[in-house]
């Protein structure tokens, strides 16, 4: 069989060694927005975020520390999730045979979807792993999609993201697969943190800092965010050529492998009771609904919960609100940098964020 791989022009697999990941993305050139600009245009509805993207700058010393605290303290806990999440899936009855794709979600999907691969193949498994966009509102790129199928079948893929926060892209996974007979119900998505409920597999339901979600493309390769293709084909991105000096993204997986190697024995993941579950769903789908209460808003993708996403709206958006359970938790010790660098004032909500240790909310158009 021919590989349909073979006839799609993509980013190949940024600064990833070849053998961790293929990017299906189409590399696009143009022009950078504002962060100001863009949350204007988001929210009067002028342009979907998909098709802008902003300048990345360097991460400053300071972010570069936290990102080397947060490696030390939950390294070690990020390398055993990996190595119970790859047992999980080379145990579990819905991937019988030798091989299994790894479809992540670009950006934070990647990285652990790179230290999956490496566990897999090391249990004996013959595993391949594909970098794909999916973007709210607008669905998962079916034509990667497609050509993973054509190679690999849909019986054979594992969507992995970094972590969930208020459940929005595993919503969109089910609603593109939805009417697809080769898909399950539920889609197969794995991920490291599930306070919300809605993976098929996870780490733990903790809302914890992931090393890998506290800094952008150098630790994913030096591509951005994915951008919806006007003309079609495969979904887009940008390379940041102004970054190679920062880049650490071989490094971390090294680092994390390391850590995995060091391990004693690891008990696979388990997924969800269908109680526990609900049980998830309903605590966060509180929280969520109770601060667009709050707020005054109706659009509850202005409510960015969980330390990663409330750390990468006030990095891309232009944050309202940010609000965490405790200032002195070490976990959002970036969160509280950036905030302080955006004068924007942090409220310490305690119990209020449930499952959630922090939460940012975008700014309004009003």
């Amino acid at each position: 069989m021919s590989n349909p791989l073979a006839t799609l022009r993509t980013v190949g697999s940024g600064s990833y060694a070849p053998e961790d990941v293929h990017f299906l993305l189409q590399r696009v050139q143009m022009s950078f927005t504002t962060v100001e600009e863009k949350e204007l245009l988001i929210q009067t509805n002028r342009k979907h975020y998909s098709e802008m993207i902003s300048f990345e700058q360097a991460p400053t010393d300071v972010h570069k520390g936290l990102y080397t605290h947060a490696l030390a303290r939950n390294g070690t806990r990020m390398a055993s999730n990996v190595q119970a999440l790859a047992l999980a899936l080379a145990l579990s009855a819905a991937y019988t045979g030798p091989s299994i794709a790894l479809v992540s979600f670009v950006r934070a999907g990647v990285p652990l979807g790179v230290l999956l691969r490496r566990a897999l193949v090391e249990m004996g498994r013959d595993t391949h792993h594909y970098g794909v966009s999916i973007i709210r509102d607008r669905g998962i790129d079916m034509v990667a999609l497609e050509a993973i199928i054509q190679l690999h079948g849909a019986e054979k893929i594992a969507f992995v993201d970094g972590w969930t926060g208020k459940g929005a892209i595993s919503d969109e996974l089910k609603r593109t697969l939805d009417d697809d007979k080769r898909f399950p119900a539920e889609p197969r998505l794995v991920v490291l943190a599930d306070p919300c409920g809605r993976a098929w597999l996870a780490g733990s339901a903790e809302d914890w800092v992931i090393p890998s979600g506290i800094l952008g493309a150098t630790v994913s390769g030096l591509i951005s965010r994915t951008i919806w293709p006007t003309q079609g084909g495969l979904h887009g991105c940008v390379t940041y050529d102004h970054l190679p000096k920062h880049d650490v993204t071989r490094e971390f997986i090294d680092k994390i492998e390391a850590e995995r190697g060091a391990l004693g024995e690891v008990y696979p993941a388990i997924p969800w009771t269908n109680e526990q579950r609900l049980d998830l769903q309903a605590s966060a789908d509180h929280v969520v609904s109770s601060l667009a209460a709050r707020f005054g808003t109706f659009n509850l993708n202005r409510v960015k919960p969980g330390i990663a996403e409330a750390t990468r709206a006030v990095l891309r958006r232009v944050p309202d609100h940010v609000l965490v359970r405790d200032s002195n938790d070490s976990d959002v010790q970036l969160l509280m940098h950036l905030t302080d660098r955006a004068g924007v004032t942090v409220e310490e909500a305690g119990a209020d964020l449930g499952p959630y240790r922090a939460a940012t909310i975008t700014r309004s158009p009003s």
